[in-house]
Formats: structure tokens, C-alpha cells, sequence
């Protein structure tokens, strides 16, 4: 009975073990199959027309290569500020008794501003006059009885030293009025200094001190601050590699165009031009402060103002620009694709120099007149056929003949079928990177050149 209870029990498992196997065999059917359908189907789709990508030819844009101007520029913010700016103190002390300006008015030089109380200066300059005019009565007779001893002692009638202490009498009462003629000036310069004067030509700012107030030589606000504002300039530091540049451009006495800018950038707000330099670099940060002046005569440059500064260093003329869209960066380096006659497209590799942020100059690798694509650039690769963009129009490409067909090996795929299954091809006609070249030299904003087509 026991025998006959461990036979079914035995056949059970054994069963279930077997059932177990069973998925795993129709799933790794189904991965050969899979694999299988994937291998056959490039060979497939590759034969059939209109599969291959060089079939396709892509559309894009182009632009031609032509000469023109680009220019060397150096961009910085600067901080405007005054050629000179003078708080207005009084020099005496007394009541202010007038106020002759008026707030943001334009003063001359010498012009009257206020005026303090001149009554108590018109007394101590008559008193110095009045002193001045005793002493030198007081002189005069001293001096003429110096001549009567000379005469006494000549004569015998009187003693040296009589006239000696007549001597020193007259050069004593000549000090007293060296004296008096110093305290006259001090008067007469403090009876001016009531009548405060502008030291510049300049705007009147707001009033800081009314009528009536008593004012004294050390208010630290003074009565009124005087700005110049025409002309004006602008300081603002460029880095210390760009020194030598700007100062062997200076010593040629060539003059640097400065343009001022408002603070986002996009208004232009003065012309002007460099100036002058610092004499020292700043250790701290590597640069150096310029000074720009500017004749601002719509006045639209305001003390203090932040604005940005654009120098124009040099210019390259006459060279070959092309758009900076047009750059690519690779395997091959820095490069372009040249559009050829026949509607098909070529790694060109190129070297730049400056840029202007749109466009760059093209020092070697292309002649003015090549035509390069901007635009499609990320899809293409060597040898390409293309459609050129032409008013929102497509040109057909040029027509070729027909090529032989070729045989790849037992076992591979040709070079076109690896390309649609996405394999890479063997010749690595493709770039690695085509990520866009954003120029090698500083940014710049003015240029001269051909236009996209």
C-alpha cells in the first residue's frame, strides 16, 4: 500500500518540474526569434528604393562666403562720472542773506550763487584801513627826524647813538605797516568771500542750505554741489592681456572709438573715445581702468550711471566672414561643410580669427564665394546629398549617374545598410561632435558681411 502512495507522488513532481521549463523555453524562443527578425530586416529595408540616407538628400540653409569688415572690440561696464565735481562752501561765517540759483540750473564760472551778510567784514576792513593810515603817518614822521639826527650827528651837534635808536624807530613803524597792509587784504579778501561765487562751470544740484541760515566754513554739506556734466566720462576696466593692444594702437596715435551703451545693453546711448589709462594694474582683479570722454551734449549721460562700454580696438578689413552658425566642432577639428556643384556636401576644415558674436573671420580654409551650410548642419556628414533653401523654396539637386553596385562581404552589411539599422559606417565620414563653435576670439558687435541665403 505504501509503495503504491510514493509512486503517484513521485510521478507529480517530475511533472512539475518539467511544466516549469516550459516558459522559459517559449521566451527564449521568442529572443532568437526576435534577434533573427532584427539581422534580416536592414538587409530588407536597405534594397528597397527610398531607405538609404544618402537617397534622401536633406534640406538646408546656406550662405555664401564674402569679404568685408569685422571689428575688434572689447566690452566692459563702466560707471560715468564727472570731469570735476565741487561742493560749494562757504569761506566766511555769517547769515546767508541771499540765494541767487535755482536748483539743476547750469552755472558759469564766476557766476553768483549767494551771498552772506557783508556788514560786520565792511567794519573790520575800514579798521584796517584806518590802522594802516596811522602807521603810516606815524612812518613819516619817524623817517623825518631820522634825516634831522643824520644832519646833528654831521654836524657834531648830536651823538651817534641817537641816531641809531632813530634808525630803529623808522624800520619798526615800516613792519607795523607791512602788518596793517596784510590785515587790509585779509579784510578785503574775506569781505569777497562773502559773495559765494561758482569755482566751474557745471549744473547746480538741490539747495542744501536756505536763506537766513547761519553758515560757517565747516558745514560739510556746503550750500550747493556743482557737477560738470558736458563734457563727461566713463571709467571701466578691461582685462590686463588686452593692455599691450590698446597701448601700442595709443602710442600710434591712433584714436579708439568708445560707444556707451545703456545697462541692458541694447540702447545706444553716446559716442566718444578713449582717453587715457591707469598707471598700475590692479592686483586684486587682473585689470585695468580706462577713462573714455564724451562731449555729451544731449546730456544723456548722468553721474554715476551704469552703462555699458564697447571700444572699438581695431579693425580687419577686407577679409573673408562667414556666419558663426556655420562653425562646427569635431573629429576634424574646428570646420564647415562646403556646399559643392554638385549638390552634395564636404568637411572643409577652417581656421577663425575674431569674432563679433553673428559672424567670424575665416583666416584660412575658404576663399570669398564658397558656399557653406548654416543651417541642417547637425544632420549632414561627408559626402551628402542636399536640397539648398531658397526663399522658403526647395532646389532640386544636381543629377548624378548612377553608381555600380557593390558587394560587401558574406556575412556584413554595406555601409549604407549599417547606416539605416543605425549602425555607425566603417569610414567615420561623420564627425564625433557637431556641437556649434561660439567664436575663438572676444566677443564683438559690429561686422560687415555676407547675408544667409
Amino acid at each position: 500500500m505504501d509503495q503504491q502512495l510514493e509512486m503517484p507522488l513521485q510521478t507529480t513532481v517530475a511533472q512539475r518540474r518539467s511544466r516549469g521549463w516550459i516558459p522559459w523555453l517559449i521566451f527564449l524562443a521568442v529572443v532568437a526569434a526576435t534577434g533573427a527578425y532584427l539581422y534580416q530586416r536592414p538587409q530588407v529595408t536597405a534594397s528597397q528604393p527610398g531607405n538609404r540616407r544618402d537617397a534622401q538628400p536633406m534640406s538646408i540653409g546656406a550662405a555664401t562666403i564674402e569679404k568685408g569688415t569685422i571689428d575688434v572690440t572689447l566690452n566692459a561696464l563702466g560707471t560715468v562720472t564727472s570731469l570735476s565735481t565741487v561742493t560749494v562752501k562757504p569761506q566766511v561765517t555769517g547769515p546767508l542773506v541771499q540765494v541767487n540759483y535755482r536748483e539743476g540750473q547750469d552755472v558759469s564760472k564766476g557766476e553768483l550763487l549767494a551771498e552772506i551778510d557783508p556788514r560786520p567784514y565792511q567794519a573790520a576792513l575800514a579798521q584796517a584801513q584806518g590802522q594802516l593810515a596811522r602807521d603810516q603817518a606815524m612812518l613819516k614822521d619817524a623817517q623825518l627826524d631820522l634825516a634831522r639826527d643824520q644832519t646833528l650827528v654831521a654836524q657834531g651837534a648830536a651823538t651817534h647813538q641817537t641816531l641809531d635808536a632813530q634808525v630803529s624807530l623808522v624800520a619798526q613803524d615800516a613792519g607795523s605797516i607791512q602788518v596793517d597792509q596784510a590785515m587790509v587784504q585779509t579784510a578785503t579778501l574775506n569781505l569777497d568771500n562773502c559773495r559765494i561765487l561758482a569755482p566751474v562751470d557745471g549744473r547746480a544740484g538741490l539747495r542744501q542750505v536756505d536763506e537766513g541760515n547761519y553758515v560757517t566754513p565747516g558745514d560739510a554739506n556746503g550750500i550747493v554741489v556743482i557737477t560738470r556734466v558736458q563734457p563727461i566720462s566713463v571709467l571701466f576696466t578691461v582685462p590686463e592681456d588686452e593692455l599691450p593692444e590698446i597701448a601700442q594702437r595709443m602710442q600710434q596715435g591712433a584714436t579708439l572709438p568708445t560707444t556707451a551703451f545703456d545697462r541692458a545693453g541694447n540702447k545706444k546711448l553716446a559716442d566718444g573715445q578713449l582717453e587715457t589709462f591707469d598707471s598700475q594694474i590692479d592686483p586684486s582683479t587682473g585689470t585695468i581702468k580706462l577713462r573714455a570722454g564724451f562731449a555729451n551734449e544731449t546730456r544723456i549721460l548722468y553721474p554715476n550711471q551704469f552703462v555699458n562700454v564697447e571700444l572699438l580696438v581695431d579693425e580687419h578689413k577686407d577679409v573673408a566672414i562667414a556666419p558663426i552658425a556655420s562653425i562646427q566642432r569635431g573629429q576634424p577639428g574646428t570646420f564647415v561643410y562646403l556646399v559643392n556643384p554638385d549638390s552634395t556636401v564636404s568637411v572643409r576644415k577652417v581656421t577663425l580669427g575674431v569674432t563679433n558674436g553673428e559672424h567670424v573671420e575665416i583666416l584660412s580654409g575658404l576663399n570669398p564665394g564658397d558656399r557653406i551650410v548654416v543651417d541642417g548642419a547637425d544632420k549632414l556628414r561627408d559626402g551628402a546629398h542636399i536640397n539648398l533653401q531658397q526663399d522658403g523654396q526647395t532646389q532640386a539637386p544636381a543629377q548624378t549617374p548612377p553608381q555600380a553596385a557593390t558587394h560587401a562581404p558574406a556575412g556584413t552589411a554595406p555601409p549604407s545598410q549599417a547606416q539605416s539599422s543605425g549602425q555607425p559606417a566603417s569610414d567615420a565620414s561623420k564627425p564625433d561632435d557637431t556641437s556649434r563653435h561660439k567664436g575663438q576670439g572676444r566677443k564683438h558687435r559690429h561686422a560687415e558681411s555676407g547675408q544667409q541665403q
